[in-house]
């Protein structure tokens, strides 16, 4: 499969492809076409680097591109200025410039860490996205957001910087643990929700051969969502206006995240988001029991948790009240209206969003 999907964003005037591949074998090529392999610093994790790291090292190695390998501890509690500087001194032992490239090899975490450090680093450097879970590649390796946790709240230090491409080898969702794959999944539902209503009824119809991992399921899965994603973000790269609606699900989501000291996975908590803010929006009579519940049932099938348990609704909402979403003191939501269409809104009280909590 050679496959690619162009992505121009208007704002910063920068365009940039999307490959889908089966393997890595193309990387050293696509890399010395857009002329960023002089000198490369691979960004990995400790769960990534003995399946990926040390290969895609040799192999970009032995098509003549110096490379160095940093491996930082796997999960969102790495996610910190700390790591960012860890990366800084990499770049200097190993005399990066602007000419030098950072490869974000996996997950979400890893592309918002090395991403962040490749756009402050000299003031900016090149920057490539190789995203090996189903979130990073459906959702966080396209777009341009990139950053770190601070203080316990979520991204809340951070910039937009685009990457020169992504590289996505979907074989890589082979090895994934069954409890990442599954929360890659509720980006994916979310992106049928708030922007695809067929490709809703897709992920309705289709669950069997997603979840047994079928290769052309997974194929369209990955390059639908980056149509989707790509789509938005081409018109709205800073999230002034119609990028927002990507945020379905994370006022509630990042507060839960955040409330329980990331012992969720960001699509776990993103799933338990998108089903309050359904029920919210069925108290507030914008959607259907009906289409609240095709929701709920659809997170169901991809065994995604639609309920949180054992946390104070009053924490969470003190935690929302952080986040950089807000404004004016006021909260902003997306609801839905219906499956496939979402409207931004600040008309939502406090009393609403406990509600949302309450059983029944």
């Amino acid at each position: 499969m050679v496959e690619q999907l162009n992505i121009l964003i208007e704002e910063s005037k920068k365009s940039y492809p999307i490959y889908f591949e089966e393997d890595f074998m193309r990387l050293p090529i696509v890399l010395k076409e857009k002329k960023i392999a002089n000198k490369v610093l691979i960004v990995t994790d400790s769960n990534i680097s003995p399946i990926y790291g040390e290969q895609l090292k040799e192999l970009l190695e032995s098509c003549g591109v110096e490379t160095y390998l940093f491996v930082f501890k796997a999960g969102e509690k790495s996610k910190n200025l700390d790591t960012i500087e860890s990366i800084y001194e990499q770049c200097l032992k190993h005399r990066l410039d602007r000419t030098s490239t950072l490869i974000a090899l996996g997950g979400g975490v890893t592309g918002d860490i090395a991403g962040f450090a490749a756009s402050t680093f000299m003031r900016g450097i090149h920057f490539v996205q190789v995203p090996t879970s189903l979130l990073a590649q459906v959702d966080s390796s396209v777009g341009g957001k990139v950053g770190v946790d601070y203080c316990g709240s979520k991204n809340i230090i951070g910039s937009f910087y685009q990457p020169e491409l992504v590289y996505t080898n979907v074989n890589t969702l082979k090895t994934l643990p069954e409890r990442e794959f599954l929360a890659g999944l509720a980006e994916v539902i979310k992106h049928g929700m708030i922007f695809d209503y067929d490709f809703f009824v897709y992920l309705e119809e289709k669950a069997q051969d997603i979840l047994e991992l079928k290769a052309d399921a997974l194929k369209y899965l990955v390059k639908k969502n980056c149509c989707i994603k790509a789509q938005v973000v081409q018109q709205d790269e800073k999230e002034q206006g119609l990028r927002a609606i990507l945020n379905f699900g994370h006022t509630f989501g990042h507060a839960i995240e955040s409330s329980m000291n990331f012992s969720l996975l960001h699509g776990e908590c993103v799933a338990i988001g998108m089903a309050l803010a359904c029920k919210l929006a069925y108290t507030k009579k914008m959607i259907t029991y009906e289409e609240f519940m095709r929701l709920v049932n659809l997170l169901k099938l991809y065994k995604l948790p639609t309920e949180i348990k054992g946390v104070d609704p009053d924490k969470i909402y003190e935690e929302m009240l952080r986040d950089k979403k807000q404004m004016n003191n006021k909260l902003k939501f997306i609801l839905p209206t219906g499956i496939g269409k979402v409207i931004q809104t600040t008309d939502v009280t406090k009393e609403e969003i406990i509600e949302s909590f309450k059983d029944g």
